[in-house]
Formats: structure tokens, sequence, C-alpha cells
């Protein structure tokens, strides 16, 4: 090889290094959406939850009118039906359902336990301002990039405070975290010098992205995902739609009852 041209290890380095900061931004844009998931999970029940129960309360009671007006034996057990629909056993699966992570009780519910206030989201996607501030953090921060496990280890409990952070969409407390970042110690990263390192570092990138992907799919294959799908650049506007259909479908019912109530009297 001439003596001025590029080194294998080199040329292997910065594929390397390429594959680290696509898998960043891939993980960022997973984490990202796994949020509005969440968000919007949880926005979902706390905004809209009343008005279910409220349109199940409606089918119980028009069901029980129908079957009280007929005494058809089919009516009367679809009433009974409705009405067990109205207050069902929760299941563990949803009682707990939010509340545990991978370290047990999420902050939230450490919160709720210890008489703490709860900072719920406030949408379903964070602020533009919140979105910028967490990208820059994690770019910094990723522990991927970290170049020994005492540094790896500093990172992850960084990286969990600012995925905290922005899944409440904490703009106040992201500027914080940046700034306590920047006054961090600075280590170098990580530069292999073998070849054989730098093999084993892409096969482990390449196996880290397949997982991520799963994890991708399995978000948007999932109910909340899909709903997110329908409104990409604004799933805050989605929530008020639902609950502008909802309010329709109760006022429907509402009316519905009161004929049935009305030409039984």
């Amino acid at each position: 090889m001439d003596d001025g041209g590029e080194r294998p290890e080199e040329r292997l380095e910065r594929a390397v290094r390429a594959a680290e900061q696509a898998l960043i931004e891939f993980e960022i844009a997973v984490e990202t959406f796994r949020v509005e998931v969440e968000n919007f999970s949880r926005l979902h029940h706390q905004r809209l939850g009343p008005m279910y129960s409220r349109l199940d309360e409606l089918e119980a009671q028009i069901a029980e009118a129908r079957a009280a007006s007929t005494g058809d034996p089919e009516d009367v057990r679809k009433a009974k039906e409705a009405r067990a629909r109205v207050m069902p056993m929760p299941g563990v699966e949803e009682l707990f359902h939010g509340w545990l992570d991978s370290d047990g009780l999420s902050p939230e519910a450490s919160a709720m336990l210890t008489e703490q206030p709860v900072r719920p989201p406030q949408r379903v996607r964070p602020s533009d301002e919140a979105r910028k501030l967490y990208r820059e953090l994690v770019r910094k921060a990723h522990p991927d990039l970290a170049q020994d496990d005492t540094e790896r280890a500093r990172r992850d409990e960084f990286i969990s405070r600012v995925n905290a952070a922005y899944g409440r969409g904490d703009e106040t407390l992201l500027r914080e975290l940046s700034a306590e970042w920047a006054a961090g110690p600075v280590t170098e990263e990580w530069r292999p010098s073998r070849s054989e390192e730098l093999y084993a570092r892409l096969e482990w990138l390449a196996q880290r992205k397949e997982l991520l992907s799963l994890v991708a799919r399995d978000l948007e294959e999932s109910a909340i995902g899909g709903m997110l799908k329908i409104a990409p650049d604004d799933p805050d506007r989605l929530l008020e739609e639902i609950a502008e259909q909802l309010l329709a479908q109760v006022s429907e019912r509402e009316a519905e009852l009161a004929d049935l109530l009305g030409s039984g009297a």
C-alpha cells in the first residue's frame, strides 16, 4: 500500500463511526415515537376515559329500558351484559399497566405512593424545543459512545434522566441536564486500533439495530401506534377529534334513552 494511502483500519474505523451515528439517530427516532405512544395512551385515558364511561352507562340504561319495555329474554340478557361492561373488574395487567418499568415502580407511581405531586404529560408530542434539546443530549451523551464500563454507567444513568424529562416534555429540566452535561468531565471517544475490534463493533451495531427494529415494529403495529399514524403531524389534534366524536355519540345515546323512557311512560 502507498505510504500516503489510507490504512484499512482507518476505513473500517470510519465505517464504525458512521454505523454508530446511524444507530443513535435510529434510537432517537424510536424513543421519540415510544414517548408519543405512551403519552397518547395516558392522555387518551385521562381525558377521554370519562366519556367512554358515560357511553357505557348510557348503553346499559338503553338496554335496560328496552328490556323493561319488551320483557324479551334476549333483551334482558343483553341488558345484563351491557351493565356488566360499565364497571368491569380490572385484571392485574391493567392495574399495573404503565406503572412498572425495568427498575420496578415508575417515577409517577413512586410519587403517588409517597404523596408527591405527579407531573403527567401535557401533550402527546413534546414541544419542538424539547425535541431539539432531547436529540442534542442523546447525540452527545449516548452510552454507545463510552470508552469503558465506568463511562457507560455514567451515560446510562444520565440518559435515563434525559428520557424521563423528555417523556414529560419538561423543557426546563432538559436545559438543566444540557448544562450539567456540558459542565461534566470530558472523555475521549473510543478509538479502536485493531481490525478485530472494529469488526466486532460493526457486528454488535448490526445486532443492536435488528433488535431496535423489532421494538419499532411492535410500536407501529400497536393499537395506539396505529392511531398515531392517522395524524402523524399533529397527534394532539387527534385526541380532540376523538373527543368530538365521543361527545356526538353521547348526545345520540342520550336522545335514544330519552325516547325509550318517554315511550314507556
